[in-house]
């Protein structure tokens, strides 16, 4: 593993007391590798550098929601800013090449690239540099972008908005009423995730694989989560799942049913949603939505969230 040319020994950490060889570069997700290494979502083996004498000159590493479980995201790759443009790109593409084929069974699908950005990466001539390295690289390797998505936030003390005088809240009977209305919105949804998996699968199947990969795994209570119904009995118009991640409280999924749409229902919705967790005394909520999903950004700032950063994913097809 060893470029004689450029004497770089590509990598993984020996453990998790190199964990501070890792975090030699900095990314906004460095406070929860710790964390991730503990419980799982990261091991060692998962986590590579690019190495010349004792400096780190790239790094990157995968993630997974469970212990014991195959990677599901590579959500760290960085390089050294300060190397030659071209230096920089031949290292972090061959780090990037040798972890995937030793970490990546050859055959599989490799999983997906997300990296958090600020939010005015574009228009900050450094940030935009730092982000398309990266995102450069990555491309070289064979990924596209699959989509840019705002990443929000409510704080308390942001006034809560008035409870729904249209709708009524309860919470869900079992585990095929919310599969079923989950497979109503997935149809026409805006979401490129989804849409996607669309391509390759029904909408039930997509709508089972969301609650399989991300409901199931929530510890917070399924009481939190919320039907909306009409006040005159007129049935299910959408539903939200507040949850709390390995991280922060959050919106993990909102949506109205398509024979719904364009009654404003998602405000009333997204309200109910954030009242639930705002009552928990949490100290952010966070959520996100797609770039393009336009109708939902407005619905999140008429609801008091702010961007406070944007994420880009790419995928390997």
């Amino acid at each position: 593993m060893t470029n004689n040319a450029s004497d770089t020994n590509y990598r993984p950490l020996a453990g998790p007391e190199e964990l501070g060889l890792f975090q030699q570069l900095s990314y906004v997700l460095d406070h929860e590798v710790e964390d991730d290494l503990t419980t799982g979502r990261r091991i060692p083996e998962w986590m590579w550098v690019a190495l010349r004498g004792d400096r780190v000159l790239a790094r990157l590493s995968w993630w997974t929601g469970a212990k014991g479980e195959a990677p599901e995201a590579l959500d760290f790759f960085d390089v050294d800013d300060s190397l030659p443009p071209a230096e920089r790109h031949a290292i972090g593409l061959r780090l990037l090449e040798t972890a995937t084929a030793a970490v990546v069974p050859a055959g599989t699908e490799r999983p997906e690239y997300g990296r958090f950005l600020p939010g005015d990466w574009r228009e900050e001539p450094a940030a935009r540099e730092v982000v398309e390295t990266r995102l450069n690289i990555v491309a070289a390797s064979g990924a596209t972008p699959l989509v840019e998505r705002l990443r929000l936030e409510w704080r308390p003390g942001t006034p809560l908005p008035q409870a729904s005088t249209r709708l009524t809240f309860r919470p869900a009977t079992d585990r095929e009423e919310l599969v079923s209305l989950m497979t109503l919105v997935v149809e026409g949804s805006l979401d490129e995730h989804t849409r996607a998996e669309l391509l390759t699968m029904s909408p039930r199947e997509s709508a089972e694989l969301m609650y399989e990969e991300e409901f199931e795994r929530y510890r917070t209570p399924r009481a939190w989560w919320r039907i909306a119904e009409l006040r005159e009995g007129g049935g299910p118009v959408g539903f939200v799942i507040p949850a709390r991640n390995s991280y922060n409280p959050i919106i993990a999924y909102i949506g109205v049913l398509p024979a719904h749409r364009g009654h404003g229902y998602i405000d009333d919705i997204l309200a109910e949603g954030t009242r639930v967790l705002a009552e928990q005394d949490v100290p952010r909520i966070r959520a996100a939505t797609d770039l393009p999903n336009v109708p939902m950004a407005a619905a999140f700032a008429r609801a008091g969230y702010v961007v406070f950063e944007r994420a880009i994913n790419m995928v390997w097809k």
